[in-house]
């Protein structure tokens, strides 16, 4: 039985650490798995898809790094501006005590603001003056002098007196929310004429190549299966690979027949929704929906450094975290709760067991299966959640919108820090009605293990009444407040929001935060339960493949996309991309009876419908010839 576990674990981590060979996990076949189609296959996909700059650039991580290699390989001239939203997110998110001088920088590079001396006390800067030709042409707008010695690229041309007056006066403060106006401006130009540009190019094609690839049929194919990682309430949850990339996720398999005898088919729908809506490093992300005979999949974020909960308890010594590694959790748990609340989700089961660590040791919020979409200035009813982390509101049954997940917030908090729950003693064998009793009617006890800051946090998050708990004043921005809270004084909350604060804990990558796979428990059989047609347009719903977003951060993070986007020499379309293309015929060999190899039916031409071809599809055929 302990070999079985052995084996089980082995072939697992082998799979997490990218297999033997150098494909680092990818099939041998992955290059075919994911070859580009013609670009006359996918033509088609701007009747169906969003195709504003909003989207294209702002949400699809593939569509952004082709934005960014049309302006850097066909028209530099709009690179500033790229480049000058780069300075600004780096300015965002640096250390208090670097913003100034960076902000400087960016203000005498790209705003062309001069200061007479930087090391006076006063240091007033100026404004050169572009008054004569603000909207001059763009090749012109080149400043000769920067703080590194490289040639300036102004964006002068695109902002006005105002916002330049407004940064002038507010950039010796060094505040995070400086340059969000100027921002919004060249966000604002880069929509217009070089966007449309870029929609005449052939990097725009070959994102709709992508988007192809992106829609194409997800079955159990598509994944290897290893171990068994645990058990949900439908179903199992076991560790997979994506053949054709190597990444490793968690499949949580939803059993048809326990969810059809359970009547669970509107929970299942909801959390796959919620889940399909979120993007958040903070929250374990869906990336893949698909089908087997048996079973609706839902393939997540693979989380493999165990829960909370097992760390609390099971790491040895006494129960608890030092204050430090607390703080750290909360805050990213607060980031996590925030994304849902600001999409309009109550999370309601906010607890150790669901919060997950990753590799690196950093918390996301998982398991959302009773979670709610809450419509704006509304509420919901439901008697919901873990018994010790409900609140009383939840517990009487009363109207609520986001108030129980900062209550539970505030029990998880305590219980990182105490070592024990605040309403429960871990395995008091006490009834339920004594723990809502407990939770409704005692105050919490604190011991020489809080801060009186922490102290203090916990107190107005296990508030009794709504009104008075804090992060409940403010609706789906009630973190804002609690991101106050001098308890959280010492976060940097953009750098911890970009993943750049380093965690206080690593989990160790050759050991396995689960269970023996013999001793999670299996479920029995259903019977008496027989699936039928009418069971096919929920299936259908669930089914939807691949997640957007997701699957090109796949693409990237593994390489895929570096390896394969490639294009002809000087920048030139490869043959898939000219859509003038004809289809390959092989020529005559010196073996008739040979077998022969058949183009692939992806890579052929194919007729293009006559309000396609607009004068976008034939500028990239110009570029060729």
């Amino acid at each position: 039985m302990e070999l079985e576990n052995i084996v089980a674990n082995t072939v697992y981590l082998k799979a997490r650490e990218g297999g033997s060979d150098s494909n680092k996990g990818k099939s041998k076949k992955w290059r075919k798995i994911l070859q580009f189609p013609h670009i006359s296959q996918c033509l088609h996909l701007k009747d169906k898809i969003d195709v504003t700059y909003g989207y294209v650039i702002d949400q699809q991580p593939i569509g952004r790094i082709l934005f960014r290699l049309f302006c850097e390989n066909k028209k530099p001239i709009y690179h500033r501006y790229i480049a000058f939203l780069d300075n600004v997110t780096r300015y965002e998110i640096e250390y208090d005590e670097n913003r100034l001088k960076i902000g400087r920088d960016i203000g005498k590079r790209f705003l062309g603001i001069d200061f007479f001396d930087e090391d006076s006390e006063n240091g007033e800067p100026e404004v050169m003056d572009n008054s004569t030709d603000t909207t001059a042409n763009n090749e012109n707008t080149i400043s000769k002098c920067n703080l590194s010695g490289e040639k300036d690229e102004l964006v002068l041309d695109v902002l006005n007196d105002d916002l330049i007056s407004k940064v002038r006066e507010k950039i010796t403060h060094g505040c995070k929310e400086l340059f969000e106006p100027c921002t919004t401006a060249v966000k604002s130009f880069l929509a217009g004429e070089p966007f449309i540009e870029f929609e005449m190019s052939m990097y725009f094609h070959r994102y709709l190549q992508w988007k192809w690839l992106e829609g194409q049929q997800i079955t159990y194919k598509t994944f290897r299966m290893y171990r068994v990682l645990g058990k949900g309430g439908f179903g199992e949850v076991c560790a997979c690979q994506v053949r054709a990339t190597g990444k490793m996720y968690a499949c949580k398999k939803l059993e048809k027949k326990r969810i059809k005898k359970r009547k669970g088919e509107s929970m299942v729908l909801i959390e796959k929704l919620i889940l399909q809506k979120i993007n958040s490093r903070f929250v374990v992300n869906l990336a893949y929906a698909y089908e087997t005979k048996d079973a609706l999949c839902l393939v997540l974020t693979i989380m493999n450094g165990g829960d909370l909960k097992f760390h609390i308890y099971n790491m040895g010594g006494e129960p608890g975290f030092e204050l430090a590694r607390a703080r750290f959790y909360a805050a990213e748990v607060v980031c996590g709760l925030e994304h849902l609340h600001q999409q309009g989700i109550v999370y309601r089961d906010c607890k150790p067991e669901n919060l997950l660590l990753d590799d690196h040791g950093h918390v996301r919020i998982s398991d959302l299966g009773l979670a709610v979409e809450i419509p704006d200035g509304e509420m919901v009813r439901g008697r919901v959640g873990t018994v010790g982390y409900m609140a009383p509101e939840v517990i009487d049954n009363e109207k609520y919108s986001f108030s129980p997940d900062w209550f539970s917030f505030g029990c998880l908090i305590y219980e990182m820090i105490e070592g024990q729950a605040p309403f429960r003693l871990r395995k008091e064998k006490v009834k339920r009605e004594e723990v809502d009793r407990r939770v409704k009617e005692e105050l919490e006890k604190y011991s020489h293990k809080f801060s009186d800051e922490a102290k203090s946090l916990c107190q107005q998050l296990l508030s009794k009444t709504v009104k008075t708990r804090l992060g409940c004043r403010n609706g789906r921005y009630g973190a804002r407040e609690v991101k106050l809270h001098q308890f959280f004084n010492c976060i940097n909350w953009k750098r911890l929001e970009a993943g750049m604060v380093d965690p206080p804990f690593v989990p160790d990558p050759h050991a396995v935060y689960a269970k023996d796979v013999l001793d999670i428990e299996q479920f029995s059989t259903v019977k008496g339960v027989n699936l039928d047609a009418s069971d096919e347009n929920f299936y259908t719903k669930f089914n939807t493949g691949s997640v957007s977003i997701s699957w090109q951060n796949e693409m990237i993070e593994t390489e895929c996309f570096r390896e394969l986007n490639v294009f002809g020499i000087d920048e030139c379309p490869t043959p898939d991309l000219l859509i003038t293309a004809q289809p390959v015929v092989e020529k005559p060999g010196c073996f008739p009876f040979r077998r022969k190899k058949k183009q692939s039916a992806r890579s052929q031409p194919v007729p293009i419908p006559d309000h396609l071809l607009t004068s976008q599809s034939v500028s990239v055929a110009e570029v060729a010839s």
